[in-house]
């Protein structure tokens, strides 16, 4: 493990020198009083790092923005479709609106999940060469993944209009219900950056596990249909974005007041994932360098 440590300065004839040594350090949690200002320190740079990755990927350009909105909107319509011919055109009124509420907020999950986790080994040469918290790498996929998100609330907005759903004060639980799915995305995401660096095969696993997690949440259905004591009611309940997608349904789609049982719920796993990702990926990020 590598850590580094300021000698005394160095004085060269146009003013003081400073520089860094590198030396070898044991793991562990870092000081967080010390840790956390300098990661703060650096929210400008994490800004404009995501904004210069989106630019590289001609996501700021007129026709990068258009596809932001149209592939979104295509997604929906394929699982609209799929959803559509198994269940033989029985469904409610407002099922589009609803499989896009779920599919949106879903795919800005699993974005984070399979940004976070290339972030570090995409990065190799910033790590080695620059001393900053590395928790601003996958904070910046967040960011980028949020950027991408924003899109798609236009095309919920145009859908919900269209079919004339209602809008009241109870669409505003779904602020803390996107907080906590942003909450669990990054504890989540913080590991699976851990998890690249140490597995390199990790990323080639994760689509296939993100994929089977869709189809064992509410998003091609509604949580509140399961009858209450079958065994795919059992099952959907023990997955933690359950309880956070359903409360984001009820506020968006049917304008109502979720379950206060799916608001805890949804917080707890939120701050038991974000504690846990944070610790686990802080502890080991000193080994980066070396495993690089």
């Amino acid at each position: 493990m590598l850590d580094t440590q300021s000698p005394p300065r160095a004085v060269a004839a146009d003013g003081p020198l400073e520089h860094h040594v590198f030396r070898s350090r044991r793991s562990g949690v870092p000081r967080l009083r010390t840790y956390l200002p300098e990661l703060w320190a650096r929210r400008e740079f994490v800004y404009e790092l995501a904004r210069c990755t989106l630019r590289a990927q001609n996501y700021l350009n007129a026709f990068g923005q258009l596809w932001l909105v149209l592939n979104p909107l295509l997604l929906g319509l394929v699982y609209y479709l799929l959803v559509d011919i198994l269940r033989n055109g029985s469904h409610a009124r407002n099922f589009f609106t609803m499989l896009l509420a779920g599919l949106f907020l879903y795919n800005f999950f699993s974005g984070i999940l399979s940004q976070s986790a290339g972030s570090i080994i995409g990065s190799s040469r910033l790590i080695l060469n620059s001393r900053l918290p590395r928790l601003v790498l996958p904070i910046t996929q967040i960011v980028i993944a949020f950027m991408r998100f924003l899109p798609s609330m236009i095309v919920l907005l145009a859908v919900h209009t269209i079919q004339r759903l209602s809008w009241g004060f109870d669409a505003f639980w779904a602020l803390p219900a996107f907080i906590e799915m942003t909450l669990f995305g990054a504890g989540l995401g913080f590991m699976c950056a851990t998890a690249q660096v140490y597995f390199r095969d990790f990323s080639n696993f994760l689509p296939y596990v993100t994929r089977i997690w869709l189809f064992l949440s509410p998003v091609l259905f509604d949580l509140g249909s399961l009858a209450p004591k079958s065994l795919r009611a059992h099952a959907i309940g023990l997955n933690p974005l359950s309880p956070i997608i359903g409360t984001w349904d009820d506020a968006l789609v049917y304008n109502t007041t979720p379950p206060l049982s799916w608001l805890a719920q949804g917080t707890a796993w939120a701050l038991v994932a974000f504690v846990a990702g944070t610790l686990i990926f802080i502890r080991r990020e000193r080994e980066f360098s070396v495993r690089l």
